[in-house]
């Protein structure tokens, strides 16, 4: 049986707890759930929905890239908005990161998210075989 193998990058935001960026096994790699932290400071990006969703967004892409995918390698994603009534405002950033061919997504409002931040997005994503 294949090992997990812990990945990280410092081009995305440290864990804030006790997980990892992401997770390596049998080919697809599990990604934990970004939040809108800057990655060089750590510090919470606040503002509007898409100023959220737009770190949230680079951070995942970060960590994407930094294992050898590419967006278009993301198989699925889960979505958590802290108010469904900013969906419209967060799908028209999130549209801009998936162009073709776009993963399958379940989206949901949270009660609360970490740090009382409005969005949350997770990942899985298909490596390509020579990473």
């Amino acid at each position: 049986m294949a090992e997990k193998e812990i990945f990280f990058t410092d081009k995305a935001p440290k864990p804030v707890g006790p997980y990892s960026q992401a997770v390596i096994h049998n080919g697809l790699m599990y990604v934990s759930g970004q939040i809108p932290l800057d990655p060089e400071s750590g510090a919470l990006v606040r503002g509007t929905i898409e100023d959220e969703t737009e770190a949230v967004m680079n951070n995942l892409r970060m960590i994407v890239e930094g294992a050898g995918a590419a967006m278009e390698d993301v198989l699925r994603v889960s979505c958590f908005l802290a108010d469904m009534e900013d969906f419209p405002r967060f799908n028209a950033v999130y549209a801009t990161y998936f162009t073709n061919n776009p993963p399958a997504r379940s989206t949901f409002q949270a009660a609360k998210l970490p740090l009382d931040v409005q969005v949350e997005v997770d990942a899985i994503v298909a490596l390509p075989e020579n990473v």
